[in-house]
């Protein structure tokens, strides 16, 4: 997401830009075909790193989609986004929690709020009323906080000490805690900054009440990444006169002077060579980008140094492809007491044409595509972790934690509409004690911002892309890694001494309404006070 955003950037600009990829374009966004599985004429089963979903908030990546032709749309990609309005939190011996998405609010109060929030978390009806009221104010108090306090006290608090996660209730944990934590973004609660996740929580709440949102709460592609996405936007960036490397390896940095004099690469033919340029801009993964980082570099720049703190855990995906058609719902599916943290959604409901007619061997109708964000806990069928299992076990495993959570799980996805399954290559030699991930994703840490680096590095001609670059979604996600696209060719432009007129930068809404509470919380947090709505068990600066 990064690099092509930050090529698309800078080919609009007049700049002569060339992508080097070790794999394909779109990186973990990308899909992947299964060889081998389409016959008669028709296309292999798409597989993915997981399932793609795009929040109203989303800004940064629309406003690109725009600008991303395809045939017979007036608003190109971006019309390939179609909306998911509803929700499921499937709980083991409970019923299912059905939800739809809300559509929007009035006047924006504190007090309005808090009862909008406690609406929202009434859908989980095993909740303590007076638990529901705790989660609701400390949201509040989130919502009216400044940024003096969101950096300085919240940044350092896991969002399980901010929410009291170990004095609540088991439905509390699961539904108000871990559905913003391991299920969503695979975080840990006890580990996750309160600033990072409550954030999440916040901005999902202005969009779901009409503010801020360009388009509709949850949205997902109507089609597989790359045919109704990545393809395209690859097309476009040749069209426009991109270069692409596909299947170079980045290997080192030279420095010389203070300035990159080369990159040094490997071809797909496993030759080495050096790479010469005006500018350089590593848009790789974090955990790409430590072992270049070398003491020269990190001398220059100590931020560079800084990266080896971030974290990274494993979020990947699992597709069972289904003899029949299976919308569960009209969106996502949270699978609560699920330890492999599991979501799913139905895809073919979303996608368009004939499904079977176009992809497989015409006996495939639909794709129940999951995400697994906890490769550390025991499960349910074998007693043991994702990390620990064969990939046949994984599957089992997974439609075992499915059908324990889900209403009619065993009706719903039986052995006998199964057709065969694909896990994310990504993950190597599982149920071997070598198992390993080549993909994993950015977790946030407490306090994890003050170790990640800005676009612009003390390097002159060195500039970073990627979603642990700062960016005001403070998340891995796609939307991250295009914000600090579009920030790192803003840098290029700047250093280049370019008349261009800069990329926009989209950052995350803030709700006029409250900007008085969260001036007067700076004055509080200067003082050495609690926030003003922070009544119940007050957190002290």
């Amino acid at each position: 997401m990064a690099g092509l955003t930050v090529a698309h950037e800078l080919i609009e600009r007049g700049f002569q830009v060339t992508v080097y990829e070790r794999r394909s374009p779109g990186g973990k966004a990308r899909s992947i075909p299964v060889p081998g599985t389409g016959t008669g004429g028709r296309r292999d089963l798409p597989g993915e790193h997981g399932f793609r979903f795009f929040p109203g908030f989303y800004r940064n990546v629309p406003d690109t989609m725009r600008r991303i032709p395809f045939q017979g749309n007036a608003n190109g990609v971006f019309d390939n986004l179609v909306p998911a309005p509803n929700a499921i939190f499937a709980q083991a011996g409970r019923p299912d929690l059905r939800f739809t998405l809300p559509s929007g609010i009035g006047s924006i109060t504190p007090e309005a709020l808090r009862d909008a929030l406690m609406s929202m978390a009434s859908v989980a009806s095993q909740v303590p009323l007076h638990e529901i009221a705790f989660w609701a104010e400390k949201m509040i108090v989130f919502l009216t906080s400044g940024e003096l306090r969101r950096n300085g006290q919240w940044e350092h608090m896991s969002y399980a000490d901010y929410l009291r996660m170990d004095r609540m209730s088991p439905a509390y944990r699961n539904i108000l805690v871990k559905a913003f934590t391991s299920t969503l973004v695979a975080a840990k609660e006890n580990v996750a900054g309160t600033r990072t996740i409550t954030m999440m929580v916040e901005i999902f709440l202005w969009t779901m009440l009409g503010r801020g949102a360009d388009g509709a709460p949850d949205r997902v592609l109507a089609g597989p990444t790359n045919e109704v996405w990545i393809d395209p936007w690859h097309t476009r960036l040749v069209d426009l006169g991109v270069d692409f490397r596909i299947g170079w390896t980045i290997t080192g940095l030279d420095l010389t002077g203070g300035r990159i004099t080369g990159a040094r690469v490997v071809d797909p033919r496993g030759t080495a060579g050096t790479i010469d340029a005006d500018w350089y801009v590593l848009a790789v993964p974090v955990e790409r980008a430590v072992p270049l980082m070398t003491p020269q570099l990190v001398a220059v720049d100590p931020a560079l140094g800084r990266l080896r703190r971030l974290t990274t855990d494993w979020m990947n995906g699992l597709m069972i492809y289904l003899r029949r058609p299976t919308p569960i719902t009209h969106g996502h599916v949270a699978y609560m007491d699920a330890p492999w943290a599991v979501t799913s959604i139905s895809q073919a409901q979303f996608w368009r044409g004939d499904f079977a007619a176009r992809y497989g061997d015409g006996s495939v109708h639909d794709i129940l595509s999951l995400d697994l964000s906890d490769w550390d806990d025991p499960g349910i069928l074998y007693g043991v972790s994702a990390r620990k299992c064969t990939p046949a076990q994984i599957v089992d495993e997974v439609l075992a934690q499915v059908r324990a959570n889900l209403d009619g799980g065993a009706t719903s996805v039986p052995d006998a509409q199964i057709h065969s399954w694909f896990l994310d290559p990504g993950i190597t030699d599982a149920g071997l004690p070598s198992v390993a991930n080549d993909e994993p994703l950015l977790v946030n840490t407490i306090g994890s911002w003050d170790d990640r680096p800005e676009a612009t590095t003390r390097i002159p001609n060195l500039f970073l892309a990627g979603d642990y670059v700062r960016n005001t979604i403070n998340l891995a996600t796609m939307e991250g890694a295009n914000e600090s696209g579009r920030m790192a060719a803003n840098a290029v432009l700047h250093a280049a001494g370019s008349n261009a007129a800069p990329a926009t930068v989209f950052t995350l809404y803030q709700e006029p309404a409250l900007a008085g509470w969260r001036r007067a919380d700076d004055l509080r947090y200067r003082l050495g006070l609690p926030n003003a709505f922070d009544l119940i068990r007050p957190y002290w600066p």
